[in-house]
């Protein structure tokens, strides 16, 4: 069973968003999700990222699909000729990862939001780690990361994450690593 990791940043009201967009500007953080959501130890393959509707119509026009990675959005409503060539449309979390299982070119899979794709995620078997950005500042938002169940806890970060409290634009952040334990 291939298992997966949701990739988020929140700030302290537990926010991701704001009418469809990001209500932070960290450029540092961007290319943070962009390297860890790129990064394979294959160089055959590439990875997965598995988003909401709302999500993907969220991301500038002109960094959609997001490059380099196997773009798979998921939705009830909406139509395939309603993306772009090469994005994949899924009904559910559970369909997307057996066609990713299909597939032998997929290293990673990331699960990238929105709020309900998230809640549905961290209850999933196959939810293996998520990798936070906690933003330590509050920020108005409309959309928000659901509770992390107790059954994830912290662990050491991996050597490419940045450690410690970081800075941008008078912004402070930290990247952490909650890993689901067995239950």
């Amino acid at each position: 069973m291939k298992r997966f990791n949701l990739i988020v940043a929140f700030c302290e009201n537990f926010g991701i968003g704001i009418k469809g967009d990001l209500p932070w500007h960290i450029k540092s953080e961007l290319k943070y999700f962009s390297r860890t959501t790129k990064r394979t130890s294959d160089p055959a393959k590439h990875n997965a990222v598995v988003m909401g509707r709302k999500t993907f119509f969220g991301i500038p026009e002109s960094k959609r699909p997001l490059p380099d990675r196997l773009n798979i959005v998921l939705s009830t409503t909406l139509q395939q000729e309603k993306l772009p060539e090469g994005v994949l449309l899924c009904s559910s979390l559970e369909e997307a990862m057996k066609v990713i299982e299909d597939k032998n070119d997929v290293e990673n899979v990331w699960i990238v939001g929105g709020s309900g794709v998230y809640k549905e995620a961290m209850a999933s078997t196959r939810c293996h780690r998520l990798y936070v950005t906690k933003i330590h500042q509050q920020f108005e938002c409309d959309t928000f990361f659901p509770e992390i169940p107790n059954s994830f806890r912290e662990v050491a970060p991996t050597s490419d994450v940045p450690l410690g409290v970081q800075e941008e634009n008078g912004i402070k952040f930290e990247y952490k690593i909650l890993e689901k334990q067995s239950e």
